[in-house]
């Protein structure tokens, strides 16, 4: 099973794609980020996102995704944009025909690193070990990514989900 892990944001959205083994083993399949410039208006970064994912869908065609849900932030533009990249990435996905699952933060740390509380540097210091690299992703947005995919690896399991 091919996975792709979306971790959403307007300038930079994290992704990682994983293919589950039948021995239940993980192998990377890339990993990196859909990237917009700063001189774009908000709908143009959209659909810039918009595109560059299904670029990606084409080339890898995941069996499901995941993507990490928005948690409240102080800076509410922020997280209306980040929202609104969540929408652009849910929509991709969904016109492919790919089911898709969300996460929480706490949930991606807690089927991660085993604790819900970790830190940023304990989750990537956690894929890096679990999926048997030598460093780890870089840039943060991809490793938290990597995150996502994962966590739905591991939850897809306990919860039946594809």
């Amino acid at each position: 099973m091919t996975v792709i892990g979306l971790d959403p944001g307007s300038a930079i959205t994290g992704f990682g794609i994983l293919e589950e083994h039948a021995d239940h083993s993980l192998e990377v399949i890339d990993y990196g980020v859909l990237r917009t410039g700063p001189e774009l208006s908000t709908a143009e970064r959209l659909q810039s996102i918009y595109e560059q994912l299904n670029n990606l869908l084409v080339l890898h065609h995941p069996d499901s995704g995941a993507v990490e849900n928005l948690f409240f932030q102080r800076n509410v533009s922020t997280a209306i944009t980040v929202g609104q990249a969540r929408g652009v990435l849910l929509l991709a996905l969904s016109q492919a025909g790919i089911p898709v699952a969300e996460y929480n933060p706490m949930e991606i740390k807690q089927a991660v690193a085993g604790y819900g509380k970790a830190d940023k540097k304990q989750v990537q210091q956690m894929v890096k070990m679990l999926l048997g690299l030598k460093e780890i992703p870089r840039p943060d947005d991809a490793a938290d990514a990597l995150a996502v995919a994962i966590c739905h690896i591991h939850s897809r399991k306990f919860n039946q989900i594809d």
